[in-house]
């Protein structure tokens, strides 16, 4: 019933009786996740614990993953993704590819079918140990992202940081992945770009209802593309799997580049593939850190015995 790599590994001596849900430290080409595994349980991860444990240097983390018990026939699990102020996402490319990897250590399954606030998602682990996500459909409309207000073409809308006569950025391409996504396209190095500064602001525009990732793009090929993201709820982040993904289909749907690139994030490359079907393919890595138990009202955790303990 818990993640393989915590039953596998842990040779667990009885931790604290309140440290209830096991979970996996993990990484997802730079995305720093926590697996966690309900299942079983009727517990929710709190938000005040997931902010507790954003705030611990060990437990830091871009996404939880919460696996729990499947709703829906021919569902393998349910899936909230929290981020780190609390708040639930709809989608988490990087962390589904986490999930996969410690549910097949289990018992080396390599298809999996989530359900996820964004829709029904698939994923696949190949032999090699990269990890393909069929992330689904993207959307364009601006009722769809959601946007304020109503924009015919969604491909560039009026939106910039900076003076009027010389905005810093400026003509986003808008998108939705199941959670909304704007791509500033630029000529200059991504790290040119203050998006420290921008991004808050950028996130939290009133054209955006339900806030919005802030990323920054520059096209180096026609099959290729650099990205940094402000990630709605995290902050800056070495890599947003919906993220890449949306600026992939709006790089394609700008005639920027073609539709299977290589997105560079900080934190690596990802392949993203917008097959003729209109589904986007996601493909890349996911690494098992370490993993232990966690206390889902509070965010107290211990490390497993063979880890080094970890004072909440």
């Amino acid at each position: 019933m818990i993640i393989g790599h915590i039953a596998a590994m842990s040779g667990e001596t009885d931790p604290d009786a309140r440290m209830s849900v096991p979970f996996a430290r993990m990484n997802g080409l730079g995305n720093e996740i926590v697996v966690a595994d309900l299942r079983g349980s009727k517990t929710r991860i709190s938000p005040q614990a997931a902010r507790a444990l954003a705030g611990h240097e060990a437990t830091r983390f871009d996404q939880i993953m919460a696996i729990h018990d499947p709703r829906l026939d021919g569902t393998d699990a349910l899936i909230r993704i929290i981020n780190r102020d609390g708040s639930e996402a709809e989608a988490c490319g990087n962390g589904t590819r986490c999930v996969v990897q410690a549910l097949g250590s289990e018992n080396g399954q390599r298809d999996f079918t989530f359900e996820t606030r964004a829709g029904i998602i698939i994923a696949h682990e190949a032999d090699d140990g990269m990890i393909t996500v069929d992330m689904g459909r993207p959307r364009f409309g601006w009722e769809d992202i959601p946007l304020a207000e109503e924009f015919r073409d969604t491909r560039a809308i009026e939106l910039q940081i900076g003076p009027i006569d010389a905005p810093v950025l400026h003509s986003p391409s808008v998108a939705s992945m199941g959670n909304p996504h704007a791509i500033f396209w630029v000529k200059n190095d991504v790290w040119s770009y203050d998006l420290e500064r921008f991004g808050p602001v950028l996130e939290h525009h009133p054209i955006f209802p339900e806030r919005a990732n802030i990323s920054i793009a520059q096209v180096t090929a026609s099959d290729s593309l650099t990205l940094r993201t402000w990630e709605r709820g995290v902050g800056l982040t070495l890599a947003c799997g919906s993220a890449a993904c949306a600026a992939a289909v709006s790089a394609a749907r700008t005639g920027r580049t073609d539709r299977a690139v290589t997105v560079t994030v900080p934190g690596g490359d990802l392949l993203i593939h917008w097959r003729e079907d209109d589904k986007v393919m996601m493909t890349g890595p996911a690494t098992w850190m370490w993993s232990g138990r966690l206390d889902p009202a509070t965010g107290d955790f211990v490390r497993d015995a063979q880890e080094e303990a970890e004072p909440a």
